[in-house]
């Protein structure tokens, strides 16, 4: 496995398959996550978007996991968290938390002093959230029924 934070043509089915492999996405957010790779590819540094892979050598197809994060626009040391999956058979083997700390390093690298994610507050993103309480994120804000009825939109901030 190695990091990698070039993206390439191939990202875009990669990410594709991998965001569909984890069963968790809807059909919309499998768009969006193509169309981030896209937009980059198409406007680089400019698209605001920032990417680490963790990939198999050789093998540009395999993705194992992914993160698109940036810099949030009209702030100062403000960066989200957009993007965050790990293919299913790599889950609880530690990718998740390397890849997400590969990522916190990068934003500091850019002068990142906050990361902020956002998730959803239904039943099924339990798991998420907990992560991201194991990695020092602690709730900031609960926009109620912001997604749907009962689909509560959850942000979480971390200091760098």
């Amino acid at each position: 496995m190695r990091w990698r934070v070039t993206v390439q043509e191939s990202d875009a089915n990669a990410v594709h398959a991998l965001v569909c492999e984890t069963g968790f996405f809807s059909k919309s957010e499998e768009r969006i996550a193509i169309e981030l790779v896209e937009e980059t590819l198409s406007l680089g540094k400019e698209s605001g978007y920032e990417f680490v892979f963790a990939d198999v050598p050789g093998n540009p197809g395999r993705l194992l996991g992914y993160t698109c994060y940036g810099p949030i626009p009209d702030t100062e040391s403000s960066f989200d968290l957009y993007w965050i999956a790990v293919a299913p058979a790599e889950q609880r083997t530690g990718l998740g938390s390397s890849l997400l700390h590969e990522t916190e390093r990068l934003a500091l690298l850019q002068n990142a002093k906050r990361m902020f994610v956002d998730t959803s507050g239904r039943e099924q993103y339990t798991p998420t959230r907990n992560f991201y309480e194991r990695m020092g994120y602690r709730e900031e804000a609960r926009l109620v029924d912001f997604y749907a009825p009962g689909d509560d939109k959850v942000i979480y901030a971390k200091t760098l």
